[in-house]
Protein backbone atom coordinates (compact mmCIF):
# COMPACT_ATOMS: atom_id res chain seq x y z
CA UNK A 1 0.00 0.00 0.00
CA UNK A 2 1.36 3.45 -0.91
CA UNK A 3 2.43 5.58 2.04
CA UNK A 4 0.00 8.33 3.01
CA UNK A 5 -3.10 6.67 1.52
CA UNK A 6 -5.89 5.21 3.67
CA UNK A 7 -6.49 1.46 3.70
CA UNK A 8 -8.85 0.27 0.98
CA UNK A 9 -11.57 -0.49 3.52
CA UNK A 10 -11.65 3.15 4.76
CA UNK A 11 -14.23 5.27 2.94
CA UNK A 12 -13.10 8.63 1.49
CA UNK A 13 -15.56 10.43 3.74
CA UNK A 14 -14.21 8.75 6.88
CA UNK A 15 -10.64 9.50 5.80
CA UNK A 16 -11.53 13.15 5.24
CA UNK A 17 -13.20 13.46 8.65
CA UNK A 18 -10.06 12.08 10.30
CA UNK A 19 -7.82 14.76 8.81
CA UNK A 20 -6.60 17.53 11.12
CA UNK A 21 -7.71 21.12 10.62
CA UNK A 22 -5.46 22.94 8.14
CA UNK A 23 -5.45 26.19 10.13
CA UNK A 24 -4.28 24.28 13.20
CA UNK A 25 -1.45 22.73 11.19
CA UNK A 26 -0.48 26.18 9.95
CA UNK A 27 -0.47 27.41 13.55
CA UNK A 28 1.77 24.52 14.60
CA UNK A 29 4.23 25.44 11.85
CA UNK A 30 4.25 29.03 13.15
CA UNK A 31 5.03 27.75 16.66
CA UNK A 32 7.97 25.82 15.24
CA UNK A 33 9.20 28.81 13.23
CA UNK A 34 8.70 31.51 15.88
CA UNK A 35 9.44 29.52 19.04
CA UNK A 36 6.32 30.20 21.10
CA UNK A 37 2.52 30.03 21.08
CA UNK A 38 2.30 33.76 21.81
CA UNK A 39 4.39 34.71 18.78
CA UNK A 40 2.51 32.22 16.60
CA UNK A 41 -0.83 33.62 17.77
CA UNK A 42 0.26 37.15 16.88
CA UNK A 43 1.37 36.08 13.41
CA UNK A 44 -1.91 34.24 12.87
CA UNK A 45 -3.97 37.20 14.07
CA UNK A 46 -5.67 35.36 16.94
CA UNK A 47 -5.45 35.54 20.74
CA UNK A 48 -2.99 33.38 22.67
CA UNK A 49 -5.78 31.47 24.51
CA UNK A 50 -7.35 30.65 21.13
CA UNK A 51 -4.02 29.45 19.82
CA UNK A 52 -3.46 27.26 22.88
CA UNK A 53 -6.93 25.76 22.49
CA UNK A 54 -6.29 24.93 18.83
CA UNK A 55 -3.03 23.19 19.63
CA UNK A 56 -4.68 21.13 22.38
CA UNK A 57 -7.45 20.09 19.98
CA UNK A 58 -4.79 19.15 17.44
CA UNK A 59 -2.97 17.06 20.03
CA UNK A 60 -6.23 15.32 20.89
CA UNK A 61 -7.00 14.71 17.22
CA UNK A 62 -3.56 13.24 16.50
CA UNK A 63 -3.17 11.46 19.85
CA UNK A 64 0.33 12.89 20.27
CA UNK A 65 1.73 15.49 22.68
CA UNK A 66 3.10 18.30 20.58
CA UNK A 67 4.24 20.78 23.24
CA UNK A 68 5.99 20.67 26.59
CA UNK A 69 4.35 23.29 28.77
CA UNK A 70 5.92 24.78 31.90
CA UNK A 71 6.27 28.13 33.64
CA UNK A 72 8.87 29.27 31.13
CA UNK A 73 6.52 28.69 28.20
CA UNK A 74 5.87 25.95 25.65
CA UNK A 75 8.35 24.04 23.48
CA UNK A 76 7.86 21.44 20.79
CA UNK A 77 8.34 17.87 21.94
CA UNK A 78 10.43 15.50 19.85
CA UNK A 79 7.24 14.12 18.35
CA UNK A 80 6.04 17.68 17.95
CA UNK A 81 9.09 18.60 15.86
CA UNK A 82 8.55 15.60 13.60
CA UNK A 83 4.88 16.35 13.12
CA UNK A 84 5.67 20.02 12.54
CA UNK A 85 7.95 19.03 9.65
CA UNK A 86 5.15 16.89 8.22
CA UNK A 87 2.67 19.72 8.78
CA UNK A 88 4.97 22.10 6.93
CA UNK A 89 4.73 19.86 3.85
CA UNK A 90 0.93 19.70 4.14
CA UNK A 91 0.58 23.47 4.54
CA UNK A 92 2.96 24.03 1.61
CA UNK A 93 0.96 21.64 -0.56
CA UNK A 94 -2.30 23.41 0.38
CA UNK A 95 -0.75 26.76 -0.55
CA UNK A 96 0.33 25.32 -3.90
CA UNK A 97 -3.22 24.07 -4.46
CA UNK A 98 -4.75 27.47 -3.73
CA UNK A 99 -2.24 29.40 -5.86
CA UNK A 100 -2.60 26.92 -8.70
CA UNK A 101 -6.37 27.10 -8.62
CA UNK A 102 -6.17 30.89 -8.67
CA UNK A 103 -3.87 30.77 -11.68
CA UNK A 104 -6.23 28.44 -13.51
CA UNK A 105 -9.15 30.66 -12.62
CA UNK A 106 -7.12 33.65 -13.81
CA UNK A 107 -6.50 31.98 -17.18
CA UNK A 108 -10.19 31.26 -17.58
CA UNK A 109 -11.57 34.53 -16.21
CA UNK A 110 -9.08 37.33 -16.44
CA UNK A 111 -8.20 37.31 -20.12
CA UNK A 112 -11.03 38.51 -22.28
CA UNK A 113 -10.46 39.17 -25.98
CA UNK A 114 -12.88 41.68 -27.46
CA UNK A 115 -13.35 43.73 -30.61
CA UNK A 116 -15.39 46.87 -31.12
CA UNK A 117 -16.36 49.24 -33.89
CA UNK A 118 -14.75 52.67 -33.77
CA UNK A 119 -17.57 54.61 -32.14
CA UNK A 120 -18.06 52.02 -29.40
CA UNK A 121 -14.32 51.67 -28.83
CA UNK A 122 -13.66 55.39 -28.62
CA UNK A 123 -16.65 56.62 -26.64
CA UNK A 124 -18.15 53.73 -24.63
CA UNK A 125 -15.37 51.24 -23.98
CA UNK A 126 -13.31 53.57 -21.73
CA UNK A 127 -16.29 53.99 -19.39
CA UNK A 128 -16.89 50.23 -19.28
CA UNK A 129 -13.24 49.60 -18.44
CA UNK A 130 -13.33 52.23 -15.69
CA UNK A 131 -16.36 50.52 -14.15
CA UNK A 132 -14.66 47.15 -14.47
CA UNK A 133 -11.49 48.36 -12.75
CA UNK A 134 -13.50 49.11 -9.60
CA UNK A 135 -15.09 45.65 -9.59
CA UNK A 136 -12.33 43.28 -10.66
CA UNK A 137 -8.75 44.48 -10.92
CA UNK A 138 -7.58 41.03 -12.04
CA UNK A 139 -9.69 40.98 -15.19
CA UNK A 140 -7.62 41.99 -18.21
CA UNK A 141 -9.46 42.97 -21.39
CA UNK A 142 -7.80 43.18 -24.80
CA UNK A 143 -9.50 45.25 -27.50
CA UNK A 144 -9.20 45.28 -31.27
CA UNK A 145 -10.73 48.27 -33.06
CA UNK A 146 -12.25 47.73 -36.52
CA UNK A 147 -15.42 48.63 -38.33
CA UNK A 148 -18.56 46.59 -37.63
CA UNK A 149 -17.98 44.19 -40.52
CA UNK A 150 -14.48 43.44 -39.25
CA UNK A 151 -15.76 42.84 -35.72
CA UNK A 152 -18.33 40.37 -37.02
CA UNK A 153 -15.65 38.40 -38.86
CA UNK A 154 -13.48 38.17 -35.75
CA UNK A 155 -16.42 36.89 -33.72
CA UNK A 156 -17.29 34.32 -36.39
CA UNK A 157 -13.67 33.13 -36.49
CA UNK A 158 -13.60 32.85 -32.67
CA UNK A 159 -10.64 35.24 -32.65
CA UNK A 160 -12.44 37.22 -29.93
CA UNK A 161 -15.04 36.14 -27.38
CA UNK A 162 -17.18 39.24 -27.53
CA UNK A 163 -17.74 41.89 -30.18
CA UNK A 164 -19.47 45.27 -30.20
CA UNK A 165 -21.03 46.64 -33.38
CA UNK A 166 -23.07 49.61 -34.51
CA UNK A 167 -24.49 48.32 -37.78
CA UNK A 168 -28.32 48.25 -38.02
CA UNK A 169 -28.56 44.51 -38.65
CA UNK A 170 -27.09 41.47 -36.89
CA UNK A 171 -26.23 38.32 -38.88
CA UNK A 172 -28.44 35.34 -38.06
CA UNK A 173 -25.49 33.23 -36.93
CA UNK A 174 -24.72 35.65 -34.09
CA UNK A 175 -26.51 36.25 -30.81
CA UNK A 176 -26.74 39.83 -29.64
CA UNK A 177 -27.76 42.16 -26.85
CA UNK A 178 -28.38 45.91 -27.00
CA UNK A 179 -25.82 47.81 -24.91
CA UNK A 180 -26.75 51.37 -25.89
CA UNK A 181 -29.03 53.42 -28.12
CA UNK A 182 -27.35 55.95 -30.37
CA UNK A 183 -28.44 58.67 -32.78
CA UNK A 184 -26.68 59.98 -35.86
CA UNK A 185 -26.67 63.68 -36.61
CA UNK A 186 -25.88 65.70 -39.72
CA UNK A 187 -22.90 68.00 -39.15
CA UNK A 188 -21.11 70.61 -41.24
CA UNK A 189 -18.30 73.09 -40.74
CA UNK A 190 -19.12 76.67 -39.65
CA UNK A 191 -18.46 77.96 -43.18
CA UNK A 192 -20.84 75.50 -44.89
CA UNK A 193 -24.14 76.98 -46.20
CA UNK A 194 -26.10 74.50 -44.05
CA UNK A 195 -24.53 75.91 -40.89
CA UNK A 196 -27.13 78.71 -40.96
CA UNK A 197 -30.00 76.52 -42.19
CA UNK A 198 -33.18 76.55 -40.11
CA UNK A 199 -35.40 74.33 -42.24
CA UNK A 200 -35.06 70.66 -41.34
CA UNK A 201 -33.32 68.39 -43.82
CA UNK A 202 -35.21 65.61 -45.57
CA UNK A 203 -33.99 62.58 -47.47
CA UNK A 204 -33.68 64.36 -50.81
CA UNK A 205 -31.41 67.00 -49.27
CA UNK A 206 -28.89 64.38 -48.18
CA UNK A 207 -29.27 62.35 -51.36
CA UNK A 208 -28.14 65.32 -53.44
CA UNK A 209 -25.46 66.72 -51.13
CA UNK A 210 -21.70 66.29 -51.10
CA UNK A 211 -21.32 63.81 -48.26
CA UNK A 212 -18.19 62.75 -46.43
CA UNK A 213 -18.83 59.21 -45.28
CA UNK A 214 -17.19 56.26 -43.57
CA UNK A 215 -15.90 53.25 -45.50
CA UNK A 216 -17.98 50.25 -46.53
CA UNK A 217 -18.48 47.88 -43.60
CA UNK A 218 -18.85 50.73 -41.12
CA UNK A 219 -21.96 50.65 -38.95
CA UNK A 220 -22.30 54.42 -39.28
CA UNK A 221 -22.34 54.14 -43.05
CA UNK A 222 -24.79 51.23 -42.98
CA UNK A 223 -27.19 53.27 -40.84
CA UNK A 224 -26.94 56.20 -43.25
CA UNK A 225 -27.59 53.97 -46.28
CA UNK A 226 -30.59 52.44 -44.53
CA UNK A 227 -32.00 55.95 -44.05
CA UNK A 228 -31.38 57.49 -47.48
CA UNK A 229 -30.66 54.57 -49.82
CA UNK A 230 -27.70 54.63 -52.25
CA UNK A 231 -25.17 57.33 -51.53
CA UNK A 232 -25.03 60.33 -53.89
CA UNK A 233 -22.44 60.45 -56.65
CA UNK A 234 -19.19 62.13 -55.75
CA UNK A 235 -19.24 61.31 -52.03
CA UNK A 236 -15.90 61.27 -50.23
CA UNK A 237 -15.09 58.07 -48.32
CA UNK A 238 -12.74 57.97 -45.31
CA UNK A 239 -11.91 55.19 -42.86
CA UNK A 240 -12.21 56.90 -39.47
CA UNK A 241 -14.50 59.28 -37.59
CA UNK A 242 -11.55 61.57 -36.92
CA UNK A 243 -10.70 61.92 -40.61
CA UNK A 244 -14.32 62.63 -41.52
CA UNK A 245 -14.59 65.33 -38.86
CA UNK A 246 -11.39 67.07 -39.96
CA UNK A 247 -12.51 67.28 -43.59
CA UNK A 248 -16.02 68.48 -42.72
CA UNK A 249 -14.79 71.03 -40.17
CA UNK A 250 -12.72 72.53 -42.96
CA UNK A 251 -15.90 73.34 -44.87
CA UNK A 252 -15.99 70.49 -47.39
CA UNK A 253 -19.27 68.62 -47.46
CA UNK A 254 -21.56 67.31 -44.76
CA UNK A 255 -21.25 64.19 -42.60
CA UNK A 256 -23.63 61.96 -40.72
CA UNK A 257 -21.96 60.76 -37.52
CA UNK A 258 -22.84 59.54 -34.06
CA UNK A 259 -23.70 62.13 -31.42
CA UNK A 260 -21.05 60.38 -29.31
CA UNK A 261 -18.39 61.09 -31.92
CA UNK A 262 -19.16 64.79 -32.46
CA UNK A 263 -20.15 66.00 -28.97
CA UNK A 264 -16.82 67.75 -28.38
CA UNK A 265 -16.75 69.48 -31.77
CA UNK A 266 -20.34 70.65 -31.41
CA UNK A 267 -19.60 72.04 -27.98
CA UNK A 268 -16.61 74.11 -29.09
CA UNK A 269 -18.07 75.20 -32.44
CA UNK A 270 -15.79 73.31 -34.79
CA UNK A 271 -18.88 71.57 -36.17
CA UNK A 272 -22.50 72.65 -36.44
CA UNK A 273 -25.50 70.31 -36.22
CA UNK A 274 -28.05 70.71 -38.99
CA UNK A 275 -31.70 70.07 -38.06
CA UNK A 276 -33.26 66.93 -39.56
CA UNK A 277 -36.90 66.02 -40.14
CA UNK A 278 -37.13 63.05 -37.76
CA UNK A 279 -40.25 61.75 -39.49
CA UNK A 280 -38.49 61.68 -42.85
CA UNK A 281 -35.08 60.51 -41.71
CA UNK A 282 -34.69 57.83 -39.04
CA UNK A 283 -31.09 58.09 -37.88
CA UNK A 284 -31.45 56.17 -34.65
CA UNK A 285 -29.59 52.91 -34.10
CA UNK A 286 -28.84 50.30 -31.46
CA UNK A 287 -25.31 49.44 -30.43
CA UNK A 288 -24.98 45.73 -29.73
CA UNK A 289 -22.73 43.14 -28.20
CA UNK A 290 -22.45 40.04 -30.40
CA UNK A 291 -21.17 36.50 -29.93
CA UNK A 292 -21.66 33.15 -31.72
CA UNK A 293 -25.24 31.94 -31.58
CA UNK A 294 -25.68 28.88 -29.38
CA UNK A 295 -22.65 29.75 -27.25
CA UNK A 296 -23.48 30.64 -23.65
CA UNK A 297 -21.38 33.46 -22.26
CA UNK A 298 -19.62 32.53 -19.01
CA UNK A 299 -16.76 33.82 -16.90
CA UNK A 300 -15.06 37.02 -18.03
CA UNK A 301 -17.30 37.50 -21.08
CA UNK A 302 -20.46 37.32 -18.99
CA UNK A 303 -18.97 39.58 -16.32
CA UNK A 304 -17.94 42.20 -18.84
CA UNK A 305 -21.25 42.13 -20.69
CA UNK A 306 -23.07 42.65 -17.39
CA UNK A 307 -21.46 46.08 -16.90
CA UNK A 308 -22.14 47.41 -20.40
Amino acid sequence: MAAGYPPSDVSPVAATEALPDLDSLRLLVLVGDLGSIGAAAGAAGISQPSASKRIRLLEHSLGVALLDRDRQGSRLTDHGRTITDWARAVVGAAHTLVVGARALRSDARSRLATAASQTVAEYLFPHWLATLSHRDRQLSVSLRVLNSAGVIELVRDHAVELGFIESPGVPRDLASRVVAVDRLVVVVGPSHPWARRRRALVMTDLASALLVVREGGSGTRATLERAIGPLPEGHLELDSNAAVKIVVAGGRGAAVLSTLAVAGELADGRLVEVPVDADALDLRRQLRAVWPRGQRLIGAAAEFLAIT
